[in-house]
């Protein structure tokens, strides 16, 4: 079963900014939406 799991993690599609659309590196203890350079213009 936690195999299932893994595959599961490892098929979603990459994380993008809501803001401008661009692919954020994701981090394990982040849940922000937008990436530095939209977080940082506000």
């Amino acid at each position: 079963m936690l195999e299932n799991v893994m595959e599961f993690f490892r098929n979603l599609p990459p994380k993008k900014c809501v803001t401008c659309g661009e692919k954020m590196e994701e981090q394990a203890e982040a849940y922000g939406t937008k990436c530095d350079k939209c977080n940082a213009s506000h």
